[in-house]
């Protein structure tokens, strides 16, 4: 494992010659010749979350990532290098064992587990204080950062108490002066020309002083302590899609950027903070069953991890977590050929997709005279291959609104079925197109990191990184 991902490289600065292991043990707070070690609180925690990242997301991306860029991923040496501490979070809901984002994000923030759908308000109507709430009392900053709308229920549980997760409106008012880095789509959610209130939310931030940034350029350029960025009225763009359009890169930052933006603002301040960033459009591709547009939105997460690891690589005093809210479709590489031979060809395969499933459908709606035959130049142009005359007369009709035969209700729709297909090229499997109710990977390195050992509860997290701030 290289050293700058390594809780001895994070220590290095104070460390020397045969104190390495004293100083490492004083730093996570451990018995050192049987003496209590004593530490300073960490001043900062980074709390990554890949939304909806199933265990095969993880397995997958490493290898593709091999192949495609021929270098492996951050998480994935985490994981292997012996000196993070791992483990993984029980992600139940208090209406289900399969939860949502909402819900997922309140447990971590308020401390109990909710209803999905809902933020920061338990199953009675009563509402619960956020962690963001928590720490503006107590004077550490918060940053947010997605590359769903800012105000989408992951960053949302953070910061704000709703009552249902779709009021993203009200959750961007309740940002103001309790966050003061947020980064990420939904720009309509500020936008008097777009909000239901016609509130001119970007001029209330300018005036208490946020940077109000709307292009990659305008992010890149800022150096203001507190800083507002949207850009997207929505979702930030697929990072499949975003690297076929060079207008889209001149505008859109990428979370690696968003994240260096982000964590530069507090590293470069002496106040304690908490930084969340999360990788959203994982949660979306899966549930599309995109199989080209999961492995490069989690290598774009990865590239926001490695940023991540790189900027705090030296430092004694940030913590920095890994995980995901729950998983979604359970995606797999299943093998392939005799005796599993041509298992990893799939990943030279998915190489050859130019485009999310969103983008392919959004095209097929835009042909007017639609046939078996356009349908499979289309499929040839974004997937790389042609599918077999039954496999594009059946998607053709579903996305036309006719009943195919297939008997997983799961898979029995547009993207089930273009999921299914480019499967039988591919090899990956889904298991339909919602939530699970597996546990995720939970991975932690620094000081703290102890407190993210074993089999995490949700509704545990806020009380673990309260004690790790305060």
């Amino acid at each position: 494992l290289p050293m700058s991902y390594t809780r001895r490289h994070l220590l290095q600065g104070s460390l020397a010659g045969g104190a390495t292991g004293v100083l490492a043990g004083l730093a996570q707070g451990e018995d050192v010749s049987g003496v209590k070690a004593i530490r300073k609180k960490p001043r900062g925690i980074i709390f990554c979350v890949s939304d909806g990242m199933s265990q095969g997301v993880l397995s997958m991306t490493e290898a593709f990532s091999n192949q495609v860029r021929g270098k492996g991923t951050s998480w994935w040496e985490l994981l292997a290098g012996g000196e993070a501490v791992l483990g993984l979070m029980d992600t139940a809901s208090s209406s289900s064992m399969v939860t949502d984002s909402a819900a997922a994000s309140s447990a971590w923030s308020s401390g109990k587990r909710v209803p999905n759908g809902q933020i920061n308000f338990d199953q009675k109507g009563r509402r619960l204080e956020s962690i963001g709430e928590t720490l503006e009392k107590e004077r550490v900053r918060l940053g947010l950062v997605s590359t769903a709308s800012i105000t989408h229920a992951t960053p949302a549980g953070f910061a704000s108490s709703v009552l249902k997760r779709g009021q993203e409106d009200a959750i961007a008012t309740q940002y103001l002066n309790r966050v003061d880095v947020i980064l990420g789509g939904g720009s309509r959610f500020f936008d008097p020309k777009t909000r239901r209130d016609k509130k001119d939310l970007f001029g209330s931030f300018a005036r208490e002083k946020y940077d109000v940034v709307q292009s990659r350029v305008g992010l890149l350029k800022s150096k203001s302590r507190k800083i507002l960025g949207t850009f997207a009225p929505g979702y930030i763009p697929y990072t499949i899609d975003r690297d076929q359009n060079k207008e889209m890169q001149k505008v859109v930052p990428t979370l690696a950027e968003m994240s260096e933006a982000a964590l530069s603002r507090f590293l470069d301040d002496d106040a304690s903070f908490l930084l969340q960033i999360e990788g959203a459009r994982i949660d979306h591709a899966a549930h599309k069953n995109d199989i080209g547009a999961i492995l490069h939105e989690q290598m774009a997460f990865d590239d926001a991890v490695a940023k991540v690891l790189a900027m705090t690589g030296g430092r004694d005093d940030i913590l920095v977590v890994l995980t995901s809210d729950h998983g979604n479709a359970n995606p797999g590489l299943n093998g392939t050929g005799a005796g599993y031979r041509q298992t990893d060809e799939s990943f030279s395969k998915i190489a050859k997709i130019r485009g999310s499933a969103e983008f392919f459908l959004q095209r097929w709606q835009q042909i007017k005279t639609k046939s078996t035959g356009d349908l499979g130049k289309l499929m040839e142009a974004i997937y790389g291959f042609k599918p077999s005359s039954q496999e594009l007369e059946a998607l053709m009709d579903r996305c036309a609104g006719k009943q195919v035969t297939e008997w997983s209700n799961q898979l029995s729709n547009p993207v089930g079925l273009l999921g299914q297909i480019v499967g039988n090229v591919t090899g990956v499997g889904w298991t339909g197109i919602c939530h699970t109710s597996d546990p995720t990977q939970l991975t932690s390195i620094g000081p703290g990191a102890g407190e993210f050992s074993g089999l995490v509860r949700n509704d545990s997290v806020r009380d673990r990184l309260l004690r790790i701030l305060l």
